[in-house]
């Protein structure tokens, strides 16, 4: 190569400059994705597919945001996590009323106004249209669910269980019993089964012996009981026969029974209701976002078109209205269901739940007697 030919070829420095030009432009695509995108954690199974057809996939389509879910189990341990760090992977979060109410006043989630969401189509306020509870300082409301005693049919055979106390009788009914690993509703079924009016449970529980008493309750029944966590969890026992009654949610066994054709059914008898809602972790840079898509998600058509994928009532009465009447009589609000249905109470929980779940953790690590009939 001639003198003047080396002159002409830029230094490898030169050339860099360039290089990194043409790999940015070849990356601004992914970094805009990257910038429009959110991560929402929720309960996964058919909830969370209820939410994906009902605003996740539209919110999508009208905004180009993705949102990508993921799962896990309740509570508040990873959020903490994730705020104190500053290391956030979410930006959105499906919460249980209790868990809302304590994250806000842990100082876990931003405050959402009531402003900012979507006015009733008929122009009604905002605050009247949404069902008490279901509206709070960091959280909005999505739905009314239920925890209830399920069973399977053919196991059963011609014992038919109706009652909550029921699921404690293994002499008429044998067979083991599925519950979730927790506390919640757990507790206030024992002590209703145990005779104490549902009005007095949780100023009963709150005593030291009516704690004891409930957990004397379950011990009736520890050596046939199977724990579950994940709401997924709860039918598989019973379509895979290792149980033969569990607690469960109410829309994870309607999906069992009108999508696989599994022969569950449900005892609304003292079912255990609940609200969920969507909040916005603390400090999170994608803040802005997450409210707006929380706005769209809880607008009366998205919460409509979820209880159409799953029987959870929508918390917004003009979402009710949008229902064909056969619809809104297999969710757990129907007057049917309704009947003598406790609400979980949220703010006690948020109170009492680390105290409480403590004492549990260390009952369900004592020792139990082998149990008279082995699971099937």
């Amino acid at each position: 190569m001639t003198h003047s030919a080396q002159k002409q070829q830029p230094a490898a420095w030169q050339r860099r400059p360039v290089a990194c030009l043409m790999s940015l432009l070849m990356l601004a695509p992914l970094l805009a994705h990257a910038e429009t995108q959110l991560t929402m954690a929720s309960w996964g199974g058919a909830y969370t597919r209820s939410q994906i057809l009902a605003f996740v996939r539209p919110y999508h389509s009208q905004t180009g945001i993705a949102i990508d879910m993921v799962d896990y189990h309740g509570g508040l341990d990873e959020l903490r996590n994730q705020v104190r760090s500053l290391n956030f992977k979410w930006d959105v979060i499906d919460l249980e009323l209790s868990d809302a109410l304590r994250g806000c006043e842990e100082g876990l989630l931003e405050r959402i106004p009531v402003d900012a969401l979507t006015p009733p189509p008929d122009g009604d306020g905002i605050t009247e249209d949404f069902i008490t509870g279901s509206l709070t300082d960091c959280a909005v409301g999505t739905v009314v669910w239920s925890t209830v005693i399920a069973y399977h049919r053919e196991a059963m055979g011609d014992a038919v269980p109706q009652t909550l106390s029921d699921f404690f009788d293994t002499a008429r009914f044998p067979g083991p019993r599925g519950l979730r690993r927790s506390p919640k509703a757990n507790l206030e079924w024992a002590l209703i089964a145990d005779g104490v009016a549902p009005e007095r449970v949780y100023e009963v529980l709150e005593t030291g012996q009516g704690l004891q008493r409930a957990l004397r309750v379950l011990d009736k029944i520890k050596p046939e009981l199977v724990w579950w966590e994940a709401g997924i969890e709860a039918p598989r026992l019973l379509e895979t026969g290792r149980v033969v009654m569990t607690s469960a949610y109410n829309g994870r066994i309607h999906d069992a029974v009108a999508n696989r054709g599994e022969p569950l059914a449900i005892i609304w008898d003292h079912q255990v209701w609940n609200i969920d809602l969507l909040g916005i972790p603390k400090d999170n840079p994608r803040q802005a976002q997450a409210l707006d898509f929380i706005r769209f998600a809880t607008a009366a058509e998205q919460l409509a078109e979820q209880a159409r994928h799953i029987p959870y009532g929508p918390v917004r009465r003009s979402s009710l209205a949008l229902l064909a009447p056969q619809l809104r009589a297999g969710l757990p609000t129907a007057p049917d269901n309704f009947a003598n249905a406790l609400q979980i109470d949220a703010r006690w929980w948020a109170r009492h739940f680390e105290r409480i779940n403590g004492r549990f953790e260390q009952w369900l690590q004592q020792p139990v007697g082998v149990p008279r009939r082995l699971p099937r």
